[in-house]
């Protein structure tokens, strides 16, 4: 891009504007995949299917983003046989494994809980980078923000009374693996996206996903759905939501500091929050939701909170 296209995107109200429409965009996720299955008459232990509908919905999101590149003329970029193999890596560990937990995940748990265990991904980030970057470590605070926000989701998995302990490795436990699995891939895509267009490499590894994903749901007997024209439009609603979020959240990364973009990261749960009780009609004015909510987002902030951000490349956090 050229320098008056670095001087938009660092902009103060730009990144803040593009910032909160991309947490926005992906606390939309929770309630859309979830109405996805009841119109597609796709039921929770419904595994294979589940990841067919992913699969299309990546595939497609990659195949816009590489037509978008095209029509900006960014689409001849040369991939080494090298880059490619890592892209492919990429894929199908950011996309495919992270979003088979994921999807499973959000089955089985609502989309109010779903939203708020997977803002784990942001501490098992910070946990993750402790030890693999030597400028990168746990401080008092981020270790205060880590504890905070696991106790947030701790309280989440509680009923009303307390007593009951409500947390299935099928449901709330998929949710937490695919953080965990998403803050893995997204550091090694740190080190992939050096010296190539981050637009082409976001579009390569959700085609390459989502496509390894349509082919392990039809493989295990899963089937697309009955798609009618309100499935059809939902469809291309996450897809757009997929390549529009990334694409712009790997160019506020690219051209800002990683604290002054990753703190926003505390929006996600919030508007999936809102958002599943909105249109899922969940219950989200229960005191341990609104107290888990405040905690992870507490936590969060004190974990991205930087006093001086030091301006770094670093891959987008899906």
């Amino acid at each position: 891009m050229s320098s008056d296209s670095s001087q938009f995107f660092s902009r103060p109200l730009t990144v803040y504007c593009l910032a909160i429409l991309c947490t926005l965009l992906w606390g939309s996720a929770y309630p859309a995949i979830k109405t996805g299955y009841a119109m597609l008459q796709i039921e929770a232990h419904d595994v294979a299917s589940q990841m067919v509908f992913a699969g299309q919905r990546f595939l497609l999101a990659g195949i816009l983003l590489l037509i978008l590149a095209r029509l900006l003329g960014r689409h001849r970029g040369h991939f080494s046989s090298h880059k490619m193999r890592q892209i492919v890596i990429l894929g199908l560990t950011q996309t495919s494994f992270q979003y088979i937990f994921f999807y499973i995940g959000v089955a089985f748990a609502t989309g109010v809980k779903a939203s708020i265990i997977n803002s784990t991904g942001t501490f098992f980030s910070v946990l993750l980078a402790h030890f693999i970057y030597q400028n990168d470590r746990l401080t008092h605070r981020k270790t205060l923000g880590c504890v905070i926000g696991f106790l947030g989701v701790f309280i989440v998995n509680f009923d009303q009374s307390l007593l009951d302990f409500q947390f299935s490795l099928a449901g709330e436990g998929s949710v937490m693996l695919a953080a965990f699995i998403l803050s893995a891939a997204s550091i090694y895509g740190k080190k992939v996206s050096q010296g190539i267009d981050a637009m082409l490499m976001t579009a390569w590894q959700l085609a390459i996903g989502g496509l390894a994903l349509l082919l392990i749901g039809l493989a295990f007997g899963g089937h697309s759905g009955h798609f009618d024209l309100g499935g059809s439009a939902l469809l291309l609603y996450l897809a757009l939501l997929s390549s529009a979020a990334f694409a712009i959240w790997s160019v506020l990364l690219k051209y800002n500091s990683v604290g002054t973009i990753t703190i926003f990261n505390f929006l996600i749960p919030v508007f999936g929050s809102l958002l599943s009780a909105l249109f899922l009609g969940e219950t989200i004015l229960e005191w341990k939701n609104l107290m888990a909510l405040g905690l992870v987002c507490s936590g969060i902030y004190l974990v991205t909170r930087s006093r001086r951000p030091n301006p770094a490349p670093a891959q987008v956090n899906p």
